[in-house]
Order: C-alpha cells, then sequence, then structure tokens
C-alpha cells in the first residue's frame, strides 16, 4: 500500500495535506482500490459549512459508491473540476488528484488525524 507520509489520514480513507491555511483532500490509494475503476466524483458542495464527519462529496465506481467526508470542521472552498470529466485520474493516482480543499475552523484539528503509522495498522 502506498502511504506518504507528508499528510494526516481519517479512519474513513480520506487524506489531508496543509496547504496554507486551507487542507487538500483526497481518498487514500487503499480506497480507490477497493472501489475500483471510479466512474464519477462530485456532488461537492464549494461554500458549504461543514462538520468532521459530514459528507463532503461523493465518489462513485463500477463496484460502488461511497460518500467523502469532510476531516475537520471547516467550509469546502474548493473542487477538482478536472475530476468530473476524468474520475479515473484519481485511481492513476489518489495522492497527486485531489477531490476538494477544505479551510478548517481550527488549524490545530489537524492533529487529532492518524498518521501515516497509525492509519496503515488500522486500515
Amino acid at each position: 500500500m502506498k502511504l506518504p507520509t507528508d499528510r494526516k489520514y481519517t479512519p474513513s480513507h480520506e487524506w489531508v495535506l496543509a496547504e496554507g491555511d486551507v487542507f487538500v483532500v483526497g481518498i487514500t490509494d487503499n480506497a480507490q482500490e477497493q472501489l475500483g475503476d471510479l466512474v464519477y466524483v462530485g456532488d461537492v458542495q464549494v461554500g458549504a459549512q461543514l462538520k468532521a464527519g459530514d459528507t463532503a462529496g461523493v465518489v462513485e465506481s463500477v463496484k460502488a459508491a461511497s460518500d467523502i467526508y469532510a476531516p475537520v470542521d471547516g467550509e469546502i472552498v474548493a473542487f477538482n473540476d478536472v475530476l468530473e470529466g476524468q474520475p479515473d485520474l484519481v485511481n492513476e493516482d489518489s495522492y497527486t488528484n485531489w477531490i476538494f480543499k477544505i479551510k478548517p475552523a481550527n488549524a490545530a484539528d489537524a492533529d487529532t488525524l492518524l498518521d501515516a503509522a497509525a492509519y496503515e495498522a488500522q486500515a
């Protein structure tokens, strides 16, 4: 399992990378492997105020659909529009092809997320 150590992870298989005052969010390599070939990434509402654990969007594959969750409280500030036409980019490299960006209400909330070793232990 490919697992970069420069980011944090959630038990629900999202990765979180701090980029200035926002967090970039995607799904882990493990999650995309379990889903299989993605056919849809979306339902992300820019401007939505979410609590940690709220549904932030959806990924669908030929096998299943899965919600993507907000890793922290905050506001969705961007969606990776490229994925609307090319959801399979997440299958190609799930750590480069982010899904949304969230401006956290409290950046310190990232400290409650899993590091790579803790995520791998529970994955």
